[in-house]
């Protein structure tokens, strides 16, 4: 007797089906949540599925923010307001005549849970003390606060960061130069780092690559022919 073979590939599927059903039976599953049958909980997912409801919600949402002012700002030439509490880099005052503040009563390097303070001192003319070396050792610095609070002349105060960043004058001279326009015959990569000429008659470019100080990105071009002067 002669079977076809789409007979064999239903049979073998039917009893896949019975063994994964038969295996699932075996499973205990945890906090299994259950699919509700009734004919509302049905139409909801059937209506989610055709219409597409979730997705348009979600385009709604994000249609919602192109309409509002951004929440970033061009930092660090916008900068955003500082907490009262905000303790940054430490600094010594001076009287309005010049004469330092501190009187080295070494308070503060006795405060200091991180021993990142170094105070030396010696004997004025007059009988007062003054400070000859005054060191804090910022990679042990925990920006507690505790030196400003328990110096008695308010000489050591925490400020705002002087941050170091790209300005647009010296932008333009940290990075890489443009590239020269085609047919010269000379192409510069990185300034200062190294450079090559090609003299053909014809030179078949297929892309440069730009090392960058945070990223290396591929500029692929066309194939494209630069005839050489």
């Amino acid at each position: 007797m002669f079977l076809p073979s789409g007979f064999f590939v239903a049979s073998q599927n039917l009893a896949r089906s019975f063994s994964v059903s038969a295996q699932r039976d075996g499973f205990k599953y945890v906090n299994a949540q259950e699919i509700p049958v009734d004919m509302k909980s049905i139409t909801d997912r059937a209506a989610q599925t055709l219409l597409w409801t979730e997705l348009f919600r979600g385009l709604g949402m994000t249609m919602s923010y192109l309409f509002r002012e951004p929440a970033t700002i061009n930092y660090p030439f916008e900068k955003g307001p500082l907490s009262p509490r905000f303790r940054g880099e430490h600094a010594l005052r001076r009287y309005p005549s010049g004469e330092e503040r501190c009187i080295a009563c070494k308070l503060c390097e006795a405060i200091c849970p991180a021993q990142a303070i170094t105070i030396e001192a010696e004997t004025r003319a007059d009988g007062s003390r003054r400070t000859t070396r005054y060191d804090i050792d910022m990679t042990k610095c925990i920006y507690c606060g505790f030196c400003q609070e328990a110096c008695p002349v308010d000489a050591i105060v925490e400020h705002v960061f002087i941050l170091f960043s790209f300005s647009h004058p010296n932008r333009s001279q940290q990075m890489a130069p443009p590239l020269p326009e085609p047919g010269s015959g000379h192409f510069f990569l990185l300034k200062g780092s190294f450079s090559f000429s090609l003299s053909p008659k014809y030179l078949l470019i297929g892309g440069y690559m730009i090392v960058g100080f945070f990223s290396v990105s591929i500029i692929v071009r066309s194939t494209v022919q630069y005839k050489a002067p």
